[in-house]
C-alpha cells in the first residue's frame, strides 16, 4: 500500500481541503483509496476497509451523503492481504455502498449475505446503501427509462465542447521540470527517435502520441514496447539512427514521492538508452515521481495523466507547437520544489 504519512492536522489543512469542496458542491459518488493512513487507522488497515475513515470521517466529519464506491478490491492492496470474503464484508461495514471488481463477485456477495445472516451487518446497514444507489437512478431517470439508446450516446460523451474541455485541461498541465541543453522544444533538423513505453499494447495508450507525432515528423523512428517486449527491443532501439531519444513512459501506477517506475524490463531499457551519453528527452503520462529513477535523462515534462488528449498536449508541448505554462503541483524530492515549472 502506498502510505499517507500527514498528522491530523495536515490532513485537514491540506489533504481534506479538496473533499470538503467536492461535497459541498454536492458530488454524486466518491472512491476509496487502499491506502494507509496511520494517522487515522491502524497502518496494515487499508483506507477501503476502515469504518473510522470511510463512516468516521467521509460520512459523519465531511458530511457526504452519496454513494461510496471501493476501487478495485483485486488490487494488491486489498488481494494480498485479505481473502474476497473478508474483504467484502470488511468494506461494507466500513461505509462502502458499492463493491468493485471482487476477484469473486459471488463469493464477495455471498460473504456479505452470510454476515447479515448472522448479525454481523444490520439489515439497516445495507438497506441504506439500495436507497443511496436507488436515489442516483432516479437522479438520471432510470427510473423512467431502463434502456441506453446506444445511437444517442455521442450526444452526450465526447461532445466537441467536452473534448475542447479535455484538451484545454491537458494542455494547460504540461509542466516542463528540467531542460538541460534547451532540448525542448525539438528542431526538425535534430535527428530524434521516439520510445513510448506503454503498460500494455491491450488499449489504446500511445494511439494519440503516435498520430499527433506525424503531424510533426514523418520519418522518425518510433518504438511502441510493452514491459515484456523490453528485453528483445533494446538492440533495434539502441542501434536506430538518431542523436537523441524521447522516452514517453505511460506511468498510471500510484506512488507517493517513493521509487516509481515503468513495468518489466523496460527500466533497463531506459537505463541502457541514457547509458549511450545521448540526451534523453523522458515524458511523464502519468505519476510525475518516475523521475526520481531515472535522474539522468537531460529534460523532464510531466503531463500528470494516462489520457490521450495528454498523450496530443505532450507532442504539441514537445515541438513547440503549444506554450508550457505548467507548473508543479507536488514537489519531486531532489529534483524539484512545488510550483516550479520551465516556460
Amino acid at each position: 500500500m502506498a502510505t499517507v504519512s500527514s498528522d491530523k492536522q495536515h490532513l485537514e489543512t491540506i489533504e481534506f481541503v479538496p473533499f470538503r469542496a467536492a461535497i459541498a458542491a454536492g458530488v454524486d459518488s466518491i472512491m476509496t483509496a487502499h491506502l494507509s493512513v496511520p494517522a487515522l487507522e491502524a497502518p496494515e488497515v487499508p483506507a477501503t476497509l476502515s469504518p473510522a475513515i470511510l463512516t468516521g470521517v467521509l460520512r459523519d466529519q465531511l458530511g457526504f451523503k452519496g454513494i461510496v464506491i471501493t476501487d478495485a478490491l483485486e488490487m494488491g492492496g486489498i488481494a494480498k492481504g485479505f481473502s474476497v470474503g473478508d474483504a467484502s464484508v470488511r468494506a461494507v461495514k466500513a461505509g462502502a455502498d458499492v463493491l468493485l471488481m471482487p476477484r469473486d463477485p459471488v463469493a464477495a456477495i455471498d460473504a456479505v449475505v452470510a454476515a447479515v445472516k448472522r448479525g454481523e451487518i444490520d439489515r439497516k446497514r445495507i438497506q441504506a446503501s439500495v436507497r443511496r444507489l436507488l436515489a442516483a437512478k432516479v437522479k438520471v431517470d432510470l427510473d423512467l427509462n431502463h434502456h441506453v439508446d446506444f445511437n444517442k450516446i455521442s450526444d452526450v460523451v465526447n461532445s466537441p465542447e467536452n473534448t475542447a474541455r479535455a484538451d484545454a485541461i491537458a494542455a494547460h498541465a504540461v509542466t516542463l521540470v528540467k531542460n538541460d541543453g534547451n532540448l525542448v522544444p525539438l528542431t526538425k533538423s535534430a535527428k530524434t527517435c521516439f520510445v513510448e513505453m506503454v503498460e500494455s499494447h491491450r488499449g489504446q495508450e500511445g494511439d494519440q502520441f503516435t498520430e499527433t507525432l506525424r503531424q510533426f515528423v514523418t520519418g522518425a523512428p518510433v518504438f511502441s514496447i510493452a514491459p515484456e517486449e523490453a528485453t528483445t527491443a533494446t538492440p533495434s532501439v539502441l542501434a536506430a539512427p538518431c542523436d537523441q531519444y524521447v522516452v514517453a513512459a505511460w506511468v498510471s501506477v500510484a506512488g507517493y514521492r517513493g521509487t516509481v517506475t515503468v513495468g518489466g524490463d523496460l527500466p533497463d531499457l531506459l537505463n541502457s538508452i541514457i547509458g549511450t551519453g545521448k540526451p534523453v528527452i523522458l515524458v511523464s503520462l502519468g505519476n510525475p515521481y518516475i523521475v526520481r529513477t531515472f535522474p539522468g535523462v537531460k529534460a523532464y515534462m510531466a503531463t500528470f495523466s494516462t489520457v490521450a488528449p495528454s498523450e496530443v498536449a505532450a507532442v504539441k508541448a514537445l515541438f513547440g507547437a503549444a506554450p508550457i505554462t505548467g507548473k508543479l503541483p507536488v514537489s519531486i524530492p531532489g529534483v524539484a520544489p512545488y510550483g516550479s515549472g520551465l516556460r
